[in-house]
């Protein structure tokens, strides 16, 4: 088939990448303009060395990027980690439409931080979704979804990177393979079980640790490794990563004060929260890097007795 991508980052580069293994013509590449000094986006570079034109629009909504669409007659639009906004006087010109990809079980988690959210709220699934783009946010009509489970210790970064993200690619072929043919179905999404998220951004990853130990534990999952939940040491910034949640269940049996620096190993160290403790084994303390517990136990930046958050 003939396709034209819009996208940007390693997701659209995976997903460019995949259909021209299999011997599909990808017609050009539709990336949002880089902003100044920043790196090359990963899908203009994967397009440029597999020699398909670029097409960079400050905005989708403009003329030019209508005709610039139009112009490369397209089969379908395959919308691979879209984050400008694509009208339907845009993404309607392809001979079968678009499709696009949302990391999510639409029409739950519409929105931006859609694989944070489920995470941070204790789910125990997520998943994906293929859908059809309209003018609202992660509303159109759904015509392939993928499913999984969410451990109790899975991380923003393990949900993504080693499910949602191989999955997603595939599905994306497998969703173009459909629409193409004319095989496929579509299912309007059902608004009365509709949620929208905003942004998972340094607000909402902050730690408060008068919060129950569980919800402590998931915002670290859920923001790990971005945008990275955070507490603060004497006034200085601390990110936590990884982490192990230790419940206690007997009441009065929590030691310390909330926030408070417990124990300290080799390897890690222990803060009190409501209803137990986090064992931090991965953090990063003001400018420096992200490094093993250890390291900031054996510098003596963790001690004891050390209240964090205060």
């Amino acid at each position: 088939m003939k396709l034209a991508i819009v996208g940007q980052q390693d997701f659209g580069k995976a997903v460019l990448e995949a259909f021209l293994t299999r011997g599909d013509q990808v017609a050009g590449v539709f990336c949002a303009p880089e902003k100044p000094g920043a790196r090359p986006d990963a899908l203009k570079v994967a397009a440029q060395e597999r020699g398909v034109q670029v097409l960079q629009f400050q905005s989708l909504k403009s003329p030019e990027a209508r005709e610039a669409m139009k112009k490369l007659g397209a089969d379908i639009g395959i919308m691979a980690f879209v984050l400008q906004f694509a009208p339907q006087e845009f993404v309607s010109i392809p001979k079968y439409g678009t499709i696009q990809y949302h990391p999510s079980l639409l029409p739950k988690y519409r929105g931006p931080s859609s694989i944070n959210w489920p995470i941070i709220r204790g789910d125990r699934r997520t998943g994906l979704t293929i859908f059809r783009p309209t003018d609202g946010l992660d509303e159109g009509p759904v015509i392939l979804q993928k499913e999984i489970e969410i451990s109790p210790d899975d991380t923003l970064g393990t949900v993504y990177f080693d499910r949602l993200f191989p999955m997603g690619v595939k599905a994306m072929l497998e969703a173009a393979d459909l629409v193409v043919a004319g095989k496929h179905l579509e299912a309007v999404q059902d608004e009365s079980q509709a949620s929208y998220e905003g942004w998972c951004r340094k607000a909402e990853a902050r730690l408060n640790w008068a919060n129950h130990v569980d919800f402590i534990y998931n915002t670290i999952r859920g923001c790990n490794p971005a945008p990275g939940a955070w507490t603060t040491l004497a006034g200085v910034e601390l990110q936590i990563f990884d982490a192990r949640k230790h419940l206690v269940r007997t009441f009065g049996a929590v030691k310390g004060k909330l926030g408070e620096v417990v124990e300290v190993t080799d390897k890690t160290f222990h803060v009190t929260a409501q209803g137990g403790r986090i064992e931090v084994q991965r953090a990063k303390l003001g400018d420096g890097k992200k490094v093993a517990a250890a390291e900031l136990v054996s510098a003596g930046s963790i001690k004891a007795g050390m209240v964090l958050g205060s």
